[in-house]
């Protein structure tokens, strides 16, 4: 993997294994996320899409490979890589006893932000979202769909380049999951974010997305998601083929 390939990418993951004892969670992974794409990630429960983001965002060392954040690589920049990425993890992780605003200026306090940069970081990122009217709200009062935007407002506070989603949208409603699809891909329209959105809800994603699907901890296919299927197929089509296709310790590739 030589710099200026690095430059080029959002992510870039190269060649990552990572195992819990004699179990491979991820086998010889590589994906590249380029700068201003909406990359979907699909895999069933267990493919090892969240090891594969905890291995991203630093949670596991991986044991094989190498993750690069636009160059920067965890092995040797791991601060500067960190610092161009923003998650929101599947877990809920907000303080539903703070408000929504303390939220977000704990998470900036930690980011080394000041207050008046973060007052007004805030306020733009709230209307983003469309919950500026919340501002002063406990998050215990919030909706579901409304707890997801505001971990999404959260994980912007510090102005990253890349975003991770580990499937913000399970347990909503259909409008709650539209609303973050929607503000999702407007990010990355208007202002040139880079995301890996990881998710096994077809309606999310459209036949120009960068698609990659994870299967057994390896990669089962890959390309636009409109083309992954042969012959008429539909995604959702292609993705249960490949899954039920791929057997242990096989590989196939699209």
């Amino acid at each position: 993997m030589t710099a200026g390939r690095e430059a080029e990418a959002a992510l870039d993951v190269a060649h990552v294994s990572h195992r819990f004892g004699a179990r491979a969670a991820l086998s010889d992974v590589s994906i590249r996320v380029e700068r201003g794409r909406f990359m979907a990630l699909l895999g069933p429960n267990g493919a090892g899409k969240t090891t594969l983001f905890s291995v991203i965002t630093r949670l596991y060392n991986n044991q094989d490979g190498r993750v690069a954040i636009f160059g920067h690589g965890l092995d040797r920049e791991p601060s500067r890589a960190l610092a161009r990425l923003g998650v929101v993890f599947q877990a809920r992780t907000l303080d539903t006893d703070l408000t929504v605003a303390q939220n977000l200026h704990y998470h900036a306090s930690l980011h080394g932000i000041g207050r008046k940069a973060a007052r007004a970081r805030i306020a733009t990122l709230l209307d983003r979202v469309g919950l500026a009217d919340r501002r002063d709200d406990k998050v215990r009062t919030l909706s579901g769909g409304q707890s997801r935007r505001i971990e999404i407002a959260r994980s912007l506070v510090h102005g990253p380049s890349l975003l991770l989603l580990d499937e913000p949208t399970v347990g909503l409603d259909l409008e709650s999951r539209a609303d973050i699809v929607a503000i999702v891909r407007a990010l990355v329209r208007e202002e040139g974010l880079s995301v890996l959105w990881a998710t096994h809800i077809f309606e999310e994603i459209e036949p120009g997305d960068d698609a990659v699907v994870l299967h057994r901890g390896r990669i089962v296919a890959r390309g636009q998601a409109g083309s992954i299927g042969t012959e008429g197929e539909s995604l959702e089509t292609a993705f249960r083929r490949l899954v039920a296709d791929t057997k242990d310790g096989a590989w196939q590739a699209a």
